[in-house]
């Protein structure tokens, strides 16, 4: 009998007010002892009392996923629902912030989608703290204006599947609804108001001080003299005027360049450490690869000139003379070091040299078919290759 709907109550979105809660979590709800104790009997009026007592907010916790007392005074409204206006006055209530969350979110849950519009946009202007308990219990800070935006844009709340609200402008353009009037407005007005009256003043002042002016103007005769004196300086004034604008328009552009350097190195200050440590790396890699390429270009001018010089030395060998180069070699200071005898053994060596050409000129050339080999061996089987026309033996 403890956890039947009200039989006066009315079905909601088509069914039972507490079918909008899943089967599961229902159990859980039936089972919590708050549920037993402290929801027993409640009616619209003393339910008052318990919601003022709550400190957080929440669907389930803990392992077994014990309902919090949040969701179990949820529970009893679907099961005693309490008319509309003690619900509004749920919304309306200000000292206590839980008591004007639970007014909200079971209006989410049976309400209109004007009603839910209508009485929930409000609440965006609460920015008062609230206390949210988490699946692993613990608490987590949220506000009332987060929780409203939950509700109105979420499908899920509270471990609660949440009906389905239509958008807000497919309400406006059909004329259920009027556009949204955002809390700022009256003070954008006044401040509007403000700005009207402070023009009305000033055209107000204008014209005080040009009757003023009027009443005080000086008679023909001192116009006239002052007239003259401003013709005595006028060229003087102008010379000093062209100055003037001249000096002026320099230190406005010395004052812009001094802004533009004071905004750019402002915005390098509010740069993040992540932003400088990219650019501090990229300046590395940069200088990395400009010392690399320093480095090789040097490597290929050593390597052409060294190439160069050898070439210099081979092509200046080459052409100088054999009698030039000897004079040269005798010249150099290894030569100067060497002894009588290595001069005789080069001049010994350079006068048996034409008798060992001869000597190779007439030495006569291999016979081909290998019958004069030194080996009398080989000689001789060369002979008989010779003589059945075989290849000889080398």
């Amino acid at each position: 009998m403890a956890n039947r709907t009200d039989p006066a109550a009315k079905s909601v979105h088509g069914t039972n007010p507490q079918n909008l809660v899943e089967k599961i979590l229902r159990s859980k709800i039936y089972q919590n002892p708050y549920w037993k104790e402290q929801c027993f009997g409640l009616t619209a009026e003393t339910l008052v009392d318990k919601a003022m007592e709550l400190d957080h907010f929440g669907g389930t916790f803990g392992g077994n996923r014990k309902a919090t007392p949040f969701m179990c005074l949820t529970m009893k409204m679907l099961q005693i629902q309490p008319e509309k206006e003690i619900v509004v006055e749920f919304i309306k209530n200000e000292d206590y912030k839980y008591v004007r969350i639970l007014g909200a979110f079971y209006l989410r849950l049976v309400g209109k989608p004007t009603d839910v519009y209508q009485y929930l946009e409000p609440l965006y202007n609460d920015y008062r703290k609230l206390r949210r308990k988490n699946p692993d219990e613990s608490f987590a800070l949220s506000h009332v204006d987060e929780f409203i935006d939950e509700l109105l844009t979420k499908d899920y709340a509270c471990d609660i599947a949440l009906p389905r609200v239509p958008k807000r402008w497919t309400l406006e353009t059909s004329g259920q609804l009027e556009p949204r009037r955002s809390a700022l407005e009256d003070d954008f007005e006044e401040e509007e108001e403000k700005d009207e009256d402070d023009h009305v003043l000033a055209g107000l002042d204008t014209l005080t001080l040009d009757k003023d002016h009027r009443r005080g103007r000086s008679s023909p005769r001192e116009r006239d003299r002052d007239s003259r004196k401003r013709d005595t300086y006028k060229y003087r004034d102008r010379n000093h005027d062209r100055d003037y604008d001249y000096d002026r328009g320099r230190g406005r552009e010395r004052d812009r360049d001094r802004d533009r350097d004071r905004d750019y190195y402002r915005d390098r200050d509010h740069l993040d450490d992540r932003d400088r440590e990219r650019d501090r790396e990229y300046h590395r890699r940069e200088r990395d690869k400009d010392r690399d390429r320093h480095w090789d270009r040097e490597r290929r001018r050593s390597r052409s000139r060294s190439r160069s010089r050898s070439r210099d030395r081979r092509d200046r060998d080459y052409d100088m003379p054999l009698d030039h180069k000897k004079r040269h070699r005798s010249h150099s200071p290894r030569s100067r070091r060497r002894s009588d005898k290595d001069v005789l053994e080069e001049h010994r060596s350079s006068r048996d040299e034409p008798k060992k050409k001869k000597e190779k000129k007439e030495k006569k050339e291999p016979a081909a078919d290998g019958t004069d080999h030194p080996d009398p061996e080989i000689a001789e089987a060369n002979r008989l290759r010779a003589a059945l026309g075989l290849k000889p033996l080398k």
